[in-house]
């Protein structure tokens, strides 16, 4: 039972994040740079770079174009572009046009980008020729051919908008995975990705001197930070290739090509890209570590729980470098809390504390609040609360629910996330997902706290826990330079877990599957022999 003093802090000594935050469109940064430094160059791409000027005008012509075919706010566009310059033209011309953008991936099986459209119902889809994008009976729009010359280059405003464009309008509708294998559309607004662009910008000093990887699929929400927050403080933009985040080795040559100062890893990626530093001739870490990735200051962990581990290899390769945990969910623009910069000691890396305009609130099953270090399940509010799954007001009424802690209309998101206030520092640690909380045998089980144990045996990289066919199985990989002996590993799992908790198999694995946006696949894992 909480007292009135640590009810207070959990509620609102630890939320206390107002913050005045500027600006109506998501676009408004981007459009204070054009104009400050219309010659400073804003994107490069494969050896061709544009300046702000020149992508602005392109933007402007294809926002014009979009408007002339109904293109306005409240309504959607599918963006079908594989990762180029193109599809930074698409994005910024249909918000622009005052439009939300629907990412699909044209790379994905045709009948979920079908459910996509169709759960959208888009005014068009922008693509590219090279594509060849089937949207059905939804026009598609080939930005790389659409004649655009008739449309003038000149700044776009709400005399040329259908309707004029406001800060509650979608800026983006982003389909995640859900339950019933059923994506599920995430609308947010231009509010609510304005107060994340301004809270980061500001949080890591992003400023023009600058240079930023835009290497996360369109398609997951952590691409928002990349695609938004360089050009609204005049940084540079390097736009990295179609499949260019899948290969560690071609985005530390392009980090130390570019002068790379801040990228944005999920933690599965992080562990693969260090290994690839550390795998590498000392020749070539040498012209890496001393020129090329010596520009890199910031590595954010995103999309996953990050193992201290990681963070400790990443610093002992790249020593200068800050590494930030950020954590948040789609539902509530991009990143929720952040901690860092970390320095890889202790067991647990901290989710941290809540961004600007936001609560973080640890309530039990009755939605109360939790004591200090008790764990509860995570609900979210404030500005950057999704406006809801578009099209699914049922879903929408089961995990954004009323908020009883604020003013009238408050809402809060239902994370799903199991986590715990700790210490006195006001930061959050994760728990596990509710959702992996199993019964095993009338046993409660929470495998987090399974892989948390395997993770800190000797020899063992990353690891995994499912539960199958009513028993533990355990899928590991390798630290590098090192071999897993499962039977010392298992050893070591029994001393520290009760006995119900330990894997009854062990499957030691090259490497952990991955789906497009870097994240684990568990569907992809083998079946255990």
């Amino acid at each position: 039972i909480l007292d009135s003093v640590e009810r207070s802090l959990v509620l609102e000594g630890w939320n206390d994040t107002a913050r005045e935050v500027a600006g109506v469109s998501v676009l408004d940064g981007f459009d204070a740079q054009v104009a400050a430094s219309p010659d400073a160059v804003a994107l490069s791409f494969e050896g061709v770079s544009l300046s702000y000027a020149e992508f602005d005008a392109r933007v402007n012509r294809f926002a014009r174009y979009l408007v002339s075919v109904g293109v306005g706010p409240e309504s959607l566009v599918g963006v079908a572009v594989r990762r180029s310059v193109d599809l930074l033209v698409a994005v910024y011309g249909v918000l622009r046009a005052g439009g939300g953008y629907v990412p699909v991936d044209p790379d994905q099986p045709a009948e979920r980008n079908g459910y996509v459209l169709a759960a959208a119902s888009p005014v068009c889809v922008v693509s590219t020729s090279d594509v060849g994008f089937d949207a059905g009976v939804v026009p598609v729009v080939e930005v790389d051919v659409v004649d655009v010359s008739g449309f003038s280059g000149a700044p776009v405003s709400d005399v040329d908008r259908v309707s004029p464009l406001r800060s509650g309008n979608t800026a983006y509708v982003i389909f995640t995975s859900g339950s019933t294998g059923r994506p599920k559309g995430v609308a947010v607004s231009h509010r609510s990705v304005v107060n994340q662009v301004s809270w980061l910008a500001e949080r890591y000093a992003v400023s023009g001197s600058d240079v930023v990887l835009f290497k996360t699929p369109v398609t997951f929400d952590v691409s928002v930070w990349e695609l938004f927050v360089p050009l609204a403080v005049g940084a540079r933009l390097v736009v990295a290739t179609h499949d260019g985040h899948r290969d560690p080795g071609y985005l530390a040559s392009v980090v130390a090509a570019e002068s790379v100062s801040m990228v944005s890893f999920v933690p599965s990626m992080l562990e693969v890209f260090v290994d690839q530093l550390v795998d590498t001739s000392e020749a070539t870490i040498s012209r890496l570590g001393g020129g090329g990735l010596g520009s890199l200051r910031v590595i954010f962990a995103a999309g996953e729980a990050l193992p201290a581990s990681v963070v400790g290899r990443v610093l002992s390769v790249l020593p200068s470098v800050e590494v930030h945990n950020l954590y948040g969910p789609t539902e509530f623009t991009v990143h929720a809390t952040a901690a860092g910069p970390l320095d890889g000691v202790g067991v647990v890396v901290p989710m941290g504390a809540p961004v600007w305009n936001s609560s973080v609130l640890v309530l039990d099953s009755r939605l109360r609040p939790v004591p200090v270090g008790v764990a509860g399940e995570l609900y979210l509010s404030g500005v950057q609360v999704a406006r809801g799954y578009f099209g699914r007001v049922d879903l929408s009424a089961e995990r954004f629910v009323a908020n009883p802690f604020g003013g009238v209309g408050s809402r809060m998101y239902r994370t799903g996330d199991v986590v715990r206030w700790i210490g006195v520092s006001g930061e959050l640690e994760y728990v596990g997902r509710s959702d992996f909380q199993v019964k095993l045998r009338g046993q409660r089980i929470e495998l987090g706290e399974i892989e948390s144990a395997v993770r800190d045996q000797v020899g063992v990289g990353s690891v995994v826990v499912v539960v199958w066919r009513d028993q533990l199985v355990a899928y590991v990989t390798a630290a590098v330079g090192s071999s897993v002996d499962v039977d010392v590993v298992k050893v070591g799992v029994g001393e520290r877990l009760a006995s119900y908790m330990v894997p009854s198999q062990f499957v030691v694995l090259d490497a952990l599957p991955l789906n497009a946006s870097g994240k684990l696949d568990r569907k992809l894992l083998p079946e255990p022999v």
